[in-house]
């Protein structure tokens, strides 16, 4: 048996780990949640009593025309100065509806951009609701 001088043990040097940063964890978390969500599913839910807010981006008008029960009033005109009512929303699920689905996604994906991970735009708008879930909900042009 022969033996081998001792060689130097080789250090691997492991790459730093680093923690994805917050607002990577927040989009990652966002990604992972649907953008859009059916009234279908928007009606189980209320049903259900599941723990999420309803926001409706309309304007006043159209809120006191017609309006799905339990949804509270933010008009897209006045997210930006009401934004300070949301922040602490920061971490509910959040469902975003308009009349036709246009601005509650301008809405949804600009709070998504905001850091909110757990919001989604309700695909067809009131005017959706309307005609699948609750057709006393008038509807309008």
């Amino acid at each position: 048996m022969t033996l081998r001088p001792n060689r130097p043990t080789r250090n691997f040097a492991l790459p730093a780990f680093r923690f994805p940063s917050a607002r990577a964890q927040r989009k990652a978390m966002s990604d992972s949640l649907p953008l859009n969500v059916d009234v279908q599913t928007v009606k189980q839910w209320l049903d259900e009593q599941h723990e999420f807010v309803l926001i409706d981006c309309r304007e006043q008008v159209e809120y006191d025309f017609a309006r799905i029960e339990g949804a509270r009033l933010l008009p897209m005109s006045e997210i930006q100065s009401r934004f300070g009512e949301l922040e602490p929303l920061s971490e509910q699920h959040l469902v975003i509806h308009c009349h036709h689905g246009g601005r509650s996604m301008q809405v949804t994906q600009w709070l998504r951009g905001q850091g909110f991970n757990q919001v989604q735009n309700m695909a067809g708008g009131i005017d959706a609701w309307s005609q699948e879930i609750d057709t006393d909900v008038p509807r309008y042009q």
